[in-house]
């Protein structure tokens, strides 16, 4: 917190000892020492007066240099500060920051108009986080009072969770990637990639595809083909019991969890996936679908999620089951509840836990999960679970 006292602790020091020397010069009438008590009081008020005397008036304008600042990450932040004022004064400025954003923004205020600041803040812990206002502290040359004014307004400043590089599930577990192999469903309708087939009693007539019949010298009706990307459904379990204490600022697990979401979620998308987030409860936290704004859109609402809420079976909730990867992220969890989990036959099925209970792995397991203990190495954890699935026999329980 900003001090706002107006006087320094010399100053208050100053006032304690002219006030001593009066009770002195009444109790041994000595005249010096009330002179000296009156100049003394004299000093601080003349120090008052011209440190809080002047008007001033500012604009502040700040740009940072990243526009999502990262956990971990550093960002340039840009100020510039045009004060209003007769003389430019001798002070301190400094930027208020908040606990989630680490940096020096404070130094000696240039003696020029028009003046800009640079100063570099570091991603302490994801959210939106308010920067500002900028505030000078003038101090008078005896040091007696000070003045603390603050300038402009504050600028919003989001830290998204960390990205994680993670190992290729295609190398890993030998699954196809969504651009690599897309799949094709043979509808019968709506779509222009058309390949002809004989006809078969039942097949209605406007959809006799007469250039091949003729070609062919028999009926062949259109058989349209629609191709599509493998989908990837990654779920972030927000489930208020499975985190920390209600209350607590900030639960070191859920941290680690968002972030493991974030990196997943991305490295799915780069492998060619179609990629669907959601929470426990079936929201909708964000989809991937090649876009470099949908990636941003998903890091901002991961940068504002916390706790709450009670879930649901978000699998069987979901738009039926994603050929490709499905990946649950998830906190504390018992064993009964992990005999539960059902993950609908999706071809590579992942469960990260942060708190998994005894039982609780070998339970998921059991129902062809590929599982792991979600831990600050969200790497290492991603590694083990697909290298479950690769191992002989690992994930091929059909649910």
């Amino acid at each position: 917190m900003r001090s706002r006292r107006p006087l320094t602790f010399r100053g208050v020091a100053a006032l304690l000892l002219g006030l001593a020397c009066v009770i002195v010069a009444n109790a041994v009438a000595a005249p010096i020492l009330l002179y000296f008590a009156v100049l003394l009081f004299a000093l601080v008020v003349v120090a008052l007066i011209v440190v809080h005397a002047p008007r001033r008036g500012g604009e502040v304008t700040r740009r940072v240099s990243t526009d999502l600042l990262t956990v971990g990450e550093e960002s340039e932040v840009d100020v510039r500060f045009d004060l209003r004022a007769l003389r430019v004064p001798t002070a301190i400025w400094e930027d208020l920051l908040p606990d989630a954003v680490a940096g020096d923004a404070t130094g000696a205020f240039p003696t020029d108009h028009g003046t800009r600041m640079r100063y570099t803040i570091t991603g302490v812990r994801r959210g939106v986080w308010a920067v500002g206002p900028l505030s000078l502290r003038t101090i008078d040359p005896f040091g007696l009072a000070r003045r603390v004014q603050d300038f402009g307004d504050s600028r919003t400043v989001i830290v998204v969770p960390e990205v994680t590089r993670l190992s290729s599930m295609t190398s890993a577990t030998g699954i196809a990637g969504g651009t690599a192999h897309t799949a094709s469903s043979r509808l019968g309708q709506g779509s222009d990639n058309l390949s002809p087939r004989h006809y078969v009693p039942g097949d209605s007539m406007r959809r006799i595809h007469w250039r091949a019949s003729a070609h062919r010298g028999d009926l062949m009706v259109r058989q349209e083909e629609e191709e599509s990307s493998p989908d990837a459904l990654v779920i972030l379990d927000r489930t208020a019991r499975r985190w920390g204490h209600a209350g607590s600022e900030s639960d070191p697990d859920f941290e680690n969890a968002v972030a493991a979401c974030a990196s997943i979620a991305l490295h799915l998308a780069h492998e060619g996936y179609s990629v669907d987030v959601r929470d426990s409860a079936g929201s909708a936290l964000g989809a991937l679908r090649g876009q470099e704004d949908e990636r941003d859109s998903l890091l901002v609402a991961l940068a504002m999620v916390n706790p709450q809420g009670e879930g649901r079976e978000t699998i069987a909730s979901s738009d039926g089951t994603p050929p490709g990867p499905l990946v649950m992220i998830t906190g504390r969890l018992h064993e009964d509840e992990a005999a539960m989990l059902r993950h609908r036959g999706a071809a590579a099925p992942v469960l990260l836990v942060s708190a998994p209970d005894a039982g609780a792995l070998e339970a998921a397991e059991a129902l062809g999960w590929w599982t792991a203990a979600l831990h600050d190495d969200l790497a290492a954890a991603w590694e083990e679970a697909l290298s479950e699935g690769a191992a002989p026999g690992g994930g091929h329980v059909p649910r």
